[in-house]
This record gives C-alpha cells, structure tokens and sequence, in this order.
C-alpha cells in the first residue's frame, strides 16, 4: 500500500482546514491509530521464527567487542594520563 496517498489526502485536509479557522482536536484518532499501529507490529514481530540462542551469543559477542573498539581507540587517541 502506498503510504504516500493518504499522507498526502491528511496533509490537504489539513491546510483546508487551516484556512477556514477550524480547530479539530486529532489527538484521540492519532492515539487510537498508533496503538493499533504498535499492536500490529507486535503481531508481526511474534511470527519471526528466531534462534534464540544464537542471537544471544552473537549480541553479547557483538556487544563485548564494541566496547573493547571503543576502549582500544580512546587509549590510542587519548594515552594513559
């Protein structure tokens, strides 16, 4: 679906609006829209099939090492004292 074509429709709306002075309170329909947003991610990130083991140990690999980059180039860059 293009994404585009109602961002665009509520942009215009907007400005219509805008320039007939109306206020619209759009805070309960943006709320209801992102929790209905957050629950379908949610949804579609519960049916990735994961090896948790595996992503486990690589993050903690991937981790150990960044700070071990990081400690390495401050003491090159920056010396002991």
């Amino acid at each position: 679906m293009n994404i585009f074509i109602p961002l665009i429709a509520g942009v215009l709306i907007g400005y219509l609006l805008r320039r007939k002075g109306r206020k619209v309170d759009a805070d309960l329909p943006m709320s209801a829209a992102l929790l209905l947003l957050i629950f379908f991610m949610g949804v579609e990130a519960g049916k990735v099939r994961i090896d948790a083991l595996w992503l486990l140990s690589s993050s903690v690999v991937f981790a150990a090492l960044t700070i071990a980059g990081s400690v390495g180039i401050a003491l090159i860059v920056g010396g002991r004292g």
